[in-house]
């Protein structure tokens, strides 16, 4: 389960605080959160401090995200490797 919580919201500027997963069908519900104000040109800051986990959609996600200049507070350290790290190309040998 994931809770989204608008804590901050102006035409410039959308605060966002996440409590719980980002897996499943959470990851979408994310997306489309995240989409509206950025498709209007606002800036978007996430605070995940409360994340506890994050399937393998939601680090795919979380480096979008970034791409398009998202701002992360209160990342796990484990949540700020896996988005600095390139998508894997594949299987090994």
């Amino acid at each position: 389960m994931l809770r989204i919580f608008i804590t901050d919201a102006s035409p410039d500027l959308v605060v966002l605080r996440l409590d719980g997963r980002i897996s499943g069908r959470w990851v979408e519900l994310l997306q489309k959160t995240c989409e509206v104000p950025l498709n209007t040109g606002a800036r978007v800051t996430v605070d995940l401090m409360n994340v506890s986990f994050s399937d393998r959609d939601g680090i795919t996600l979380l480096r979008h995200l970034k791409e398009r200049q998202v701002e992360f507070l209160n990342l796990s350290p484990f949540i700020a490797g896996e988005i600095e790290l390139p998508p894997s190309s594949g299987s090994k040998g």
